[in-house]
């Protein structure tokens, strides 16, 4: 599975910063960087890194209105205005400065991504600090003020890629860009999460499938709290493949993000690093098998944001640029890390296996009713 991978920096992201209570950290992916350098990803020869640019109006545009665009701006310098009903304010999005320049600078990196793959310098491009999917049309939702995946879907299409498969492995529910999607059946989404009856953002259940012609194309499979790794793993394996398999596209975008942690402060699910190995085995051959080998990752969710988040998202860059991690992470990111957050931090990739959490049965039965009510309408046998 030979390819290039592309990595793309965007220290001027930082700048999306709601604020030192909050739980969405511009450290994380700070510190992802930084352990991919240390553990020499970026001196491979198959590997390049990719400036950032901000994304403009009319590439924003394409996914969010007007309206939102221009409050964005306004909320973000200090104006005054009625920014609740554009979904900023106390709690989740809470106004920050630059507002709009972060969201772009984000969704400009998912699109540098996108482009370097689709003009065919890159095989694969990852870009870390994207992956905010909660974002609607008209609203910012879930810490994520651009939905940076569906704008980088909806130019691709706009440039005549004809069908994309965006994989969602974040424990919330890919809500934005199933919505933004919704009727588009050029688009297939899959997102595995947390079920909507225990986590924001209450959506993402099997029945929304998707409207006219795109009916069948929005698939969800929902899982329930105490989901372990197993059963997580065996969830993914019977759904996303075959699916992605049949669809064939010409891009397979993921989201990937890393809640689904055990450790992870805002959900339930309890997975090790062990499936984010196994995951990124099965999406890199996805993209080589169904994709022609394009394949464009976003980051994601993830708030053990110096524990957990770098460890799982250089396992990911490692998979894309076909490297073998050591077992120890560096010594010299270790120390650098817990002398910024004054604790210590897991010294190996690897991890002890948990306890498997839910049943079996469970899961099994959610995968059933999945694949009862999708794969016929995608021309698969249930």
């Amino acid at each position: 599975m030979n390819g290039r991978a592309g990595l793309v920096l965007c220290p001027e992201a930082k700048i999306y910063d709601h604020g030192p209570e909050h739980p969405l950290r511009p450290q994380r992916v700070l510190l992802t960087w930084d352990l991919i350098r240390a553990c020499g990803l970026l001196d491979r020869p198959n590997v390049d890194t990719l400036p950032c640019r901000m994304a403009t109006d009319e590439e924003i545009g394409l996914v969010h209105t007007a309206a939102f665009i221009d409050a964005t701006k306004r909320a973000g310098d200090g104006e005054p205005g009625d920014w609740g009903r554009f979904g900023y304010g106390p709690g989740d999005n809470p106004i920050f400065p630059r507002m709009h320049e972060a969201g772009a600078l984000v969704a400009g990196a998912s699109l540098v991504a996108a482009e370097a793959v689709l003009d065919g310098r890159m095989d694969h491009a990852f870009n870390a600090a994207g992956g905010l999917h909660h974002a609607m049309p008209s609203r910012a939702s879930g810490f994520c003020v651009y939905d940076d995946p569906a704008v980088a879907i909806a130019w691709l299409l706009q440039r005549g890629v004809e069908r994309v498969a965006y994989i969602d492995i974040d424990v919330h529910h890919g809500d934005g860009p199933q919505a933004i999607f919704y009727a588009d059946p050029r688009v297939l989404t899959v997102s595995i999460h947390e079920s909507g009856h225990f986590l924001f953002p209450g959506t993402g259940f099997v029945s929304e499938r998707g409207a006219g012609e795109a009916e069948g194309t929005k698939v969800n499979v929902p899982l329930h709290p105490g989901t372990g790794d197993e059963a997580w793993l065996e969830a993914f394996r019977e759904v996303v493949p075959p699916l992605v398999r049949r669809w064939r596209p010409d891009v397979l975008v993921t989201q990937l993000g890393c809640d689904t942690h055990d450790t992870d402060p805002l959900a339930h699910f309890r997975l090790t690093t062990k499936a984010y190995r196994e995951t990124g085995k099965v999406l890199h051959e996805l993209a080589h098998q169904a994709a022609g080998g394009r394949w464009v990752a976003t980051g994601g969710g993830g708030y053990q944001w110096a524990k957990v988040v770098p460890r799982a998202w250089t396992i990911y860059f490692a998979e894309m640029c076909e490297a073998d991690l050591p077992e120890h992470l560096p010594e010299s990111w270790i120390e650098q890390v817990e002398r910024t957050i004054g604790a210590e931090v897991p010294t190996t990739f690897a991890e002890s296996p948990l306890p498997h959490g839910r049943p079996d049965t469970e899961t099994r039965g959610v995968i059933h009713l999945v694949r009862q009510s999708v794969f016929p309408a995608l021309g698969l046998e249930p």
